[in-house]
Parts: C-alpha cells; sequence; structure tokens
C-alpha cells in the first residue's frame, strides 16, 4: 500500500486540487509542504490534531514539513460563519505564537534531510507596504470570485468587515511566499479552508510560479453530528495547564463506541494492521474500551510525554480503587478529582458520612448511612465502617485531599484549604 494509498484509507483526504498529480507527487519523492495555525488562543486544542498529525504522518513519509503560525493573519482572524472576530493586541498574538510553536515541535523532527522549519507569515508580510500588497497581491484576485466564497456570502447581510474580507488574500500570498522561499509545493488544511487554499493554488499560478497542489482533510464530527473537540468544560486544550493532562486522557477514553475506530484512523500511528485488529478486539469486548484506551495512551504521550501519560493512567485505575491513589502527583490528583466536583473544606474535617452528603455523592444523610451500613462507601480506596469517626490529618494526600467514592464509579473529592 503507498503513502497515498493509507491516507486515503484513513479518509484523510476529502478534496485535492488534482487527484492524480497529488499521488505521483506523494507517491514519487519528497515534497516541501505546508501547513498553516492561527494563533487565535494561547493554545492549540484537539481540533487542530487532525492537521498536526497529518503533518507528522507526511513527515514519516518522507516529506518536509513548514510548520506556520500566523503572526499575521492570527492578528486579523480567518472570517467566521456567524459574528466578526475580536482583534487581540499585536503582542499577546506574539506570545501565543511562541507557546503554539512549542506545542507543534513534539511532533516534528528538526534533523534530517526533511528536517520541520517553523515559519511565520509576519515575517514577509510586516515589512509590506499597502501600496505594494495592492499591487502584488490585491490585484490578482477578482472580487466576484472572492464574494462567492460562503462564508463571506453569508456574512453579507450581517455584514462583514474590509479587514475579514482580505484574509483569503493574506493565505494566499503565504503560498507564494513559501513557494519562492522554501520550494513549498503543497499545502493542506481542513475542509472549511477549501476555498482559502484553492484561492493560494491559483494566486501562484497566477504569478507564473507552481505548479502547486492543495487537498483538505474532512471536517471531524462526532456519529450523532455534533462538533468534536468539545466538553461541557469547553474545548479540549493542548495546554496542560489549560486542560490537564488527566482531563486530556478522559477525553479519548471516554469517545463513544461510534467513533473511535475513525478517530484511530485519523489520529493514531499505528498500522492498518494493528488498527483492523484493535477495531476487531474491540467490537467483541466493547466494556473494556480497547480502542479507546490504545488511543488516549498514545495521544497523550504525544502531547504530554510519557510521564504525564503515566500518571493519567495511573489516576483513571486508582480512583475506582484499582490502584494506589499515593503514586499520583498533587497536580495529577486535584485535576482528576476537578473532573467530578472538588468541595472545598476550611478548618477542620466534618465526619465522613456529612463530606459524603455536601460532596453530591448522596442525597441525605440517611442515605449516607444505609450507604456505609451496605458497605459501599470508600474513603481513599479503604470502605468506611463509620461514618461519625473522626478523619485524621495523615488520611490527607499530599496533605490536603479526600477520594470519597460511592459504590464502583462514582467518587468526588475533597480539598482542605488552609
Amino acid at each position: 500500500m503507498t503513502f497515498v494509498d493509507d491516507l486515503m484509507w484513513r479518509g484523510l483526504i476529502q478534496d485535492s486540487t488534482d487527484p492524480g498529480e497529488l499521488r505521483k507527487k506523494l507517491d514519487g519523492g519528497a515534497t516541501t509542504f505546508y501547513v498553516g495555525f492561527d494563533p487565535t488562543a494561547a493554545s492549540l486544542h484537539v481540533g487542530h490534531l487532525m492537521q498536526v498529525c497529518t503533518a507528522r504522518r507526511f513527515q514519516q513519509a518522507g516529506h518536509r514539513p513548514l510548520l506556520l503560525v500566523g503572526g499575521a493573519t492570527g492578528q486579523i482572524g480567518d472570517p467566521r460563519e456567524s459574528s466578526e472576530r475580536s482583534l487581540n493586541p499585536p503582542e499577546v498574538v506574539q506570545g501565543w505564537v511562541e507557546r503554539i510553536r512549542g506545542q507543534l515541535s513534539p511532533f516534528v523532527s528538526y534533523e534530517g534531510d526533511n528536517a520541520a522549519t517553523m515559519v511565520n507569515n509576519l515575517d514577509w508580510t510586516g515589512p509590506t507596504s499597502v501600496i505594494d500588497f495592492l499591487r502584488d497581491v490585491g490585484k490578482h484576485f477578482p472580487v466576484n470570485k472572492m464574494l462567492a466564497r460562503d462564508v463571506v456570502r453569508n456574512r453579507l447581510e450581517s455584514g462583514i468587515s474590509f479587514t475579514e474580507f482580505s484574509y483569503q488574500l493574506l493565505q494566499s500570498n503565504d503560498f507564494y511566499q513559501l513557494h519562492t522561499q522554501h520550494g513549498c509545493e503543497l499545502q493542506f488544511g481542513g475542509s472549511d479552508q477549501w476555498g482559502n487554499i484553492t484561492a493560494g493554488v491559483d494566486f501562484v499560478r497566477r504569478r507564473g510560479a507552481g505548479p502547486v497542489h492543495a487537498f483538505v482533510t474532512p471536517l471531524v464530527l462526532k456519529a450523532d453530528g455534533t462538533k468534536f473537540g468539545k466538553t461541557a468544560g469547553g474545548a479540549v486544550w493542548l495546554d496542560r495547564t489549560m486542560t490537564s493532562s488527566y482531563s486530556f486522557y478522559q477525553f479519548w477514553v471516554n469517545s463513544a463506541d461510534a467513533d473511535v475506530s475513525q478517530y484511530m484512523r485519523y489520529f493514531s500511528f499505528k498500522s492498518r494492521e494493528e488498527l483492523e485488529e484493535l477495531e476487531k478486539a474491540t467490537a467483541e469486548r466493547p466494556q473494556a474500551r480497547l480502542a479507546q484506551r490504545a488511543l488516549a495512551e498514545e495521544l497523550t504521550t504525544l502531547v504530554h510525554g510519557e510521564e504525564e501519560t503515566r500518571q493519567a493512567i495511573a489516576a483513571s485505575q486508582a480512583l475506582f480503587g484499582r490502584g494506589s491513589l499515593d503514586e499520583l502527583s498533587a497536580d495529577t490528583l486535584r485535576a482528576a478529582l476537578a473532573e467530578t466536583g472538588l468541595l472545598a473544606v476550611r478548618g477542620e474535617l466534618p465526619p465522613v458520612g456529612v463530606l459524603l452528603k455536601e460532596s453530591g455523592l448522596v442525597a441525605s444523610a440517611n442515605e449516607a448511612r444505609r450507604t456505609i451500613n451496605e458497605g459501599g462507601a470508600y474513603l481513599n480506596n479503604e470502605r468506611i465502617t463509620d461514618g461519625e469517626a473522626v478523619i485524621p490529618a495523615s488520611a490527607l494526600l499530599h496533605g490536603r485531599f479526600l477520594v470519597l467514592r460511592r459504590g464502583k464509579r462514582n467518587f468526588a473529592g475533597v480539598e482542605l484549604e488552609s
């Protein structure tokens, strides 16, 4: 199976400018490609992983990545379907550029003949005067074609600024600049970027350069049609200070059975044979969530490293009584407990029966007593036999945490605040 065959089997190519030529280019030798990320927030989120993992996949196949973090386009923002974006200060955007570069770095290699290169479109956009930009770039864009783009057409009635309207010109110029400066012959991105990407291919041609190629990956959706990468708490970020490694791991473990096979093809670097075997094993034993756990471990290791992944796995086991809570770091334990609510207590700790009620694990004091009497209540994975017992300070994990559990799967945390 060729590289393009593998991409097609995984469902990673939705549309391309010339499928036949793209196949010849990618299966015929090393190609320099680029994929762009706009710093419109302090971190990338799991929705960006489609492009990040695809870039890694291309480099592993021998192609050369140019990873563009848009210090210029990030100050403007691609038009949204609903409303105008808020413009962030240039110094804020620049700080986000550096953070996102750091998040991308673990996915690619900076050594060898196809070493990755980080690029910033502010380097060529910033020094360009308005007159030069209008003459050298704007001259090649028919307004009627720009107006035909779906997101622009949909915004015409509610209003769209010239700033967002001009975004297509900036992105198209990026492709031309990377083609002339780095020999870039291919751009890819999400399917929502198809209009911008094909405009870039056309602009390179109009400037007398090329030929260049492009393709887009599909939009990742859940089986029920809802947006991928969102939880009750919002986006799942790659920055561990915004989404903990435990929460990141749990996001993948909690993938629906109907979604996980496709997620494995999109995001995993296991071979086709390995994935098909894992799909079969998961179908035979869905309760074991084998595919979900394999994907969670693989991606958490890529994003957060082996030690953070080990802690996330240990926490997911220990909280349900299948491992030692003492092995967990304070940060991992707190992040895990915060997933289901963390009860803050000041001063002296009340009896454990009271904590069961205040944490929401039981609805009343009577239910707390009944749960304890039936042997279904646990403190730090030890069965509770006396709901009125005073909790000693030595029971506090890291000097401030308690883990309460009712039955096998319902748990809550307590944090003693000073």
